[in-house]
């Protein structure tokens, strides 16, 4: 009986963040924010990066008043001195990082012979090169310290295209591949890398698209669920591979896509269950 109760406790312990360090880089809104609170409420002390000073420091103050840590630093996380400064600040101050997520992403719409070098420059600068640095820096340091969970954002526009989406996907592809590669060169160090792959999340840089209700319902059928996904529901699939729950998880791009790549068009058919 002691025994099954034991094992119980640790399934539990095992989600929990307590005395973890976590830096949430793009932490000021979407993905990033819910991703910085999730873990937060499971105990981490979250450290807030992200360029937009007013919005990292307004999520900063939120959870530093819940107990959570509070520290706000301001990056362009497409620039490697500014993540190498990130993550010198970080060590300064905690001495380790257990969990280090990145999630800032740029998208021009444009078919590709219409892309111009600057536009290109600008998706793949930030999504790439930018997710390249960050894993980069913080791997080196978690490969020191022989333990820790790297979390990148990809999207299922890796696998799953329409017009005007090329460039944008072959970052978010390269980004799983990142992930994977590192994966296998730090896991004998006791590291763990993964991407998190979601499909359409609502968020505020998404408003523009409620104003066309046609094209924001249609993207919304392409889930099984006929809806778009919560920041939190994404953030919740951070914070589990962040935690010891997912100890074993690693080299992984976990779909958090509500069934966009498990289906072939919009749901249709049967709407009653087999009980009906």
């Amino acid at each position: 009986m002691a025994d099954t109760a034991d094992r119980f406790a640790a399934y539990r312990a095992s989600f929990r963040l307590d005395g973890k360090i976590a830096l949430v880089l793009g932490a000021a809104s979407g993905i990033g924010r819910a991703s910085a609170e999730a873990m937060a409420a499971l105990g981490a002390h979250v450290i807030c990066a992200d360029r937009n000073r007013d919005l990292v420091e307004e999520v900063a103050a939120e959870l530093s008043r819940e107990g959570a840590g509070g520290s706000a630093h301001v990056i362009d996380a497409a620039k490697a001195e500014n993540v190498r400064a990130l993550a010198a600040a970080v060590l300064a101050k905690h001495a380790r990082v257990d969990v280090a997520v990145t999630t800032p992403a740029i998208h021009v719409r444009k078919l590709m012979c219409d892309y111009t070098d600057e536009d290109y420059d600008r998706v793949a600068d930030l999504n790439l090169r930018g997710t390249f640095y960050f894993l980069r820096e913080f791997g080196r340091i978690m490969g020191r310290q022989r333990g820790g969970s790297l979390i990148a954002s990809s999207s299922v526009r890796a696998t799953t295209l329409e017009p005007g989406l090329a460039i944008y996907g072959a970052t978010k592809a390269g980004i799983v591949q990142m992930v994977r590669g590192l994966a296998s060169e730090l896991g004998p160090l006791g590291v763990r890398v993964n991407a998190i792959v979601p499909s359409i999340v609502e968020t505020a840089l998404v408003t523009p698209l409620k104003a066309r209700p046609e094209v924001f319902n249609a993207l919304a059928r392409h889930t099984v669920f006929n809806r778009w996904a919560e920041p939190r529901e994404v953030g919740a699939a951070v914070a589990f591979l962040a935690s010891d729950a997912a100890s074993y998880v690693t080299g992984t791009a976990m779909l958090v896509d509500g069934g966009w790549t498990a289906i072939d068009g919009a749901p249709t058919g049967l709407t009653k269950t087999h009980a009906e």
